[in-house]
């Protein structure tokens, strides 16, 4: 019955621990899209809501602009 137990045991123990690091190394690369930028997503939607152009894209182009290149640096395409 040892032997049974020992050997199922073994495996069983060596293949959970690669899985959960690799599940725990890939959010730690890519985080969510929401818990980045930040402050970035708010100068963007605030400078769009409050503009008083006829084009808020043009007048926010800058803002809009940083928004972007720091989604980049984390891996998302906006």
């Amino acid at each position: 019955m040892s032997s049974l137990f020992g050997s199922s045991s073994g495996p069983v123990e060596q293949a959970p621990p690669a899985p959960t690091a690799a599940a725990q190394a890939a959010p730690a690369e890519k985080p969510k899209p929401c818990c980045v930028c930040k402050t970035e997503k708010t100068a963007r939607d605030d400078c769009m809501l409050f503009s008083k152009s006829d084009d808020p894209t043009q007048e926010c182009k800058s803002t809009i602009d940083q928004y972007k290149s720091c989604m980049a640096g984390f891996g998302f395409k906006v």
